[in-house]
């Protein structure tokens, strides 16, 4: 087994991509490891709805990077608290779903420094019943890769609340995440460590016997390739909202001018239909917003300069384009 170098990238749209260019373009004879630490951010499993997953506001409010991976499973949160880790190896169907094959390693490792680590379920670590990994995996026809994310210090506060979606009324199709009661890492170790120190104690322990760990460093035009599959892919909102499986979702505020009930309906990231119901005192018809609305994209941006020069108070009451994009984007 070879360790991958990520010098040190920190953007998951940039970790994401090395993990897909590495799996889609090195050579199938060889096994390689790698690790990345994430800056704040919210991974969507592939076949998952993103508004339905993420709270918008926390998002916002705390610059949350949201990014789709290719893998299934649930949506999870990473920052400088979490170690995340990809096995890539040559394409088995006996290691399809064997998530013990991959993982146990890792889970070898953390009992060496004292934590009650056991594979349970169909994909999870655990520690004393509490989640300390989650795990994934995607295959093409020669290659696969197992990864995860180990809770070493996270900020569950944030984990919580960024995955903490609000009470509206949301329908669909895509797969969602099934929430753990979790757990750090740092919780069950005895000895003063931070996250590098438990990303050597995981390198010793894996790498055992070797005088130092083998390591592939990318080239510059492999690196230029990482990037190029990053901005095409990962960094736009195509990939990480407009893959979401079709949806509805109600969004229900009250204004000083009255309730404002829309009913939204959403495919590929365009919206289908809207209807606005509640007790506004409109002049104009709201027919003609659902009109104009329709086909764009459900972004808050999109929307409000699909508003852009519209007389809002016509039809509902005295609200500006950019605060009603808001409120049909849960960021009020």
């Amino acid at each position: 087994m070879i360790l991958i170098d990520n010098e040190n990238n920190h953007d998951p749209r940039i970790n994401l991509a090395l993990e897909e260019y590495v799996v889609r373009n090195f050579e199938p004879d060889q096994d390689y490891l790698l690790f990345y630490i994430n800056q704040p951010s919210i991974i969507i499993g592939k076949h998952q709805n993103t508004v339905e997953e993420i709270n918008a506001q926390y998002v916002q409010d705390n610059g949350v990077i949201v990014v789709r991976r290719i893998s299934g499973g649930g949506a999870v949160y990473h920052d400088f608290g979490n170690l995340n880790f990809s096995f890539l190896t040559r394409y088995d169907i006996k290691k399809v779903n064997n998530f013990i094959q991959f993982v146990q390693p890792i889970v070898d490792a953390l009992k060496l420094l004292g934590v009650p680590a056991e594979m349970t379920g169909r994909n999870d670590i655990v520690a004393e019943g509490r989640k300390i990994s989650g795990n994934a995996q995607f295959s093409t026809t020669k290659k696969m890769f197992s990864h995860g994310t180990l809770l070493f210090d996270a900020n569950i506060e944030s984990v919580v609340n960024a995955l903490n979606v609000s009470g509206d009324k949301i329908t669909s199709k895509g797969i969602q995440s099934v929430r753990s009661r979790v757990a750090n890492i740092k919780e069950f170790i005895n000895q003063p460590l931070d996250i590098q120190g438990f990303k050597q104690k995981l390198l010793d322990s894996i790498f055992a016997g070797k005088m130092e760990v083998p390591t592939y460093r990318l080239s510059a035009q492999e690196w230029e390739a990482v990037h190029k599959l990053s901005q095409e892919k990962y960094q736009t909102w195509e990939w990480n909202y407009g893959r979401s499986p079709e949806f509805n979702i109600q969004k229900k505020h009250r204004f000083e001018f009255g309730q404002i009930d829309a009913r939204i309906d959403v495919k590929e990231g365009n919206i289908t239909q809207i209807k606005f119901f509640g007790d506004f005192l409109s002049h104009g018809e709201p027919a003609d917003i659902e009109t104009k609305l329709k086909g764009i994209r459900y972004k808050q941006s999109d929307l409000t300069q699909a508003l852009q020069g519209t007389d809002l108070a016509h039809y509902f009451g005295n609200i500006q384009p950019e605060d009603f994009a808001k409120f049909l984007c849960d960021l009020l």
